[in-house]
């Protein structure tokens, strides 16, 4: 079967950085300005490092295990593999990103809901939607690709263009270049991209695959090179977001002093865009989450249905019971998520990485070490943590 490698780069490029960007993507770059000032230029370095770096080389690592992820964890060790798969599955889904992007969701729409309509109930309708939009796993590329991605994009770039071009002078910053820079790598962390990737490649090539013949080596081989030209697209449009956010929150940093986190992105767009127009942002912030919700919740219903339960509770089941956990997690709101997920991410963050550097070179070069590496990494990161506390 003919491939139109045009349409599928780019609908598939635009999906990926609709699966990737979501709340995290929102609102640290938008913090990270905030902090940086007129040194905005290293902190921007920073958090394209490992925010767009760093998850794109998992990707990359991932499309040469054609995306079977069972097989990229169990270098590690059969039962060590799937701990860690459970576990990172269960962060970039309803034990974290899931219920943070409908705390921020909730966040941004709360000047227009009703005093009655509390977060609880926010969240209950959140999940009916998230569900209507998961129960078809074959048409979430579709719907990413070519409904929501578009219209993500046009509103995000109408927030770029007037916050930067109807903006005050930056303002001198009291932190130092490099602590600014170090900040924007640690915020580029706080994105938990690098554990979406390495899974977000499963539901790619999936899709990819449903009009193509796989028996055909040279058609597999085509999807597996589509992905990667797709990584290209969705790398560079997350890369421009972060600068264009990063900016405009830089610029407009005087105006922003006070605003906790999870009020950044509505701040900034009432500021920015005035309080009627200010609407444009609030959307932009909805679909970056909701696009970000349909991926994640797709991918842990799936693990959930074959590997936790071997089949035995079917997909429809599994992801009722997937958006029931977000559910409860969603009321700690947005500090009591973040404060539980950051002493994981910074013990787990660095053996990630290195796991995904030593099968990338693994597969390249045939480089056959790989759990002293990773292990030996995991036992620092966690000396350093304990010893920092």
């Amino acid at each position: 079967m003919k491939i139109n490698s045009s349409t599928n780069t780019v609908a598939t490029g635009l999906a990926m950085f609709s699966m990737f960007f979501g709340a995290g993507n929102v609102v640290f770059p938008l913090g990270l300005g905030q902090y940086a000032q007129n040194h905005n230029l290293y902190a921007i370095l920073g958090i394209l490092i490992t925010a767009v770096g760093v998850p794109f080389a998992g990707l990359i690592a991932m499309t040469l295990f054609n995306g079977d992820y069972k097989k990229f964890f169990e270098r590690i060790g059969v039962t060590p593999g799937f701990l860690v798969i459970t576990i990172i599955l269960g962060l970039i889904g309803p034990f974290g990103a899931i219920p943070r992007c409908i705390v921020l969701s909730y966040a941004t729409l709360k000047p227009y809901l009703s005093e009655s309509f509390t977060l609880p109930w926010f969240s209950i309708l959140s999940c009916i939607v998230i569900f209507i939009f998961t129960i078809r796993r074959n048409n979430i590329i579709d719907v990413l690709g070519y409904v929501l991605t578009p219209i993500l994009l046009i509103t995000l770039a109408i927030i770029i263009i007037k916050g930067i071009l109807l903006s005050p002078p930056l303002e001198p910053s009291v932190h130092s270049k490099l602590d600014v820079f170090i900040k924007g790598i640690k915020e580029g962390y706080q994105t938990m991209d690098l554990l979406a990737a390495f899974f977000f490649s499963s539901v790619v090539i999936s899709c990819l695959k449903k009009d193509i013949d796989t028996t055909d080596a040279q058609n597999y081989k085509k999807v597996i090179f589509l992905s990667l030209k797709a990584s290209v697209i969705g790398a560079f449009l997350l890369s421009i977001v972060y600068v264009g956010f990063s900016f405009v929150a830089a610029f407009h940093s005087q105006s922003l002093i006070g605003i906790s986190q999870g009020e950044l992105p509505g701040a900034i767009a009432l500021h920015v865009l005035g309080p009627y127009a200010a609407s444009i942002a609030h959307l932009a912030v909805i679909l970056a989450c909701l696009t970000t919700v349909i991926a994640l919740t797709a991918v842990f219903a799936d693990f959930t249905h074959q590997d936790i339960f071997r089949s035995k509770l079917n997909y429809g089941w599994s992801l009722i019971l997937t958006l029931t956990i977000a559910f409860f997690v969603s009321t700690l709101n947005f500090t009591g998520i973040a404060n539980f997920l950051s002493p994981i991410l910074q013990v787990c963050f660095p053996a990630l990485i290195m796991l995904c550097f030593v099968n990338i070179l693994y597969k390249l070069y045939h480089f056959s070490w790989v759990k002293t590496p990773v292990f030996i990494t995991f036992i620092f990161s966690l000396i350093f943590y304990l010893t920092s506390q």
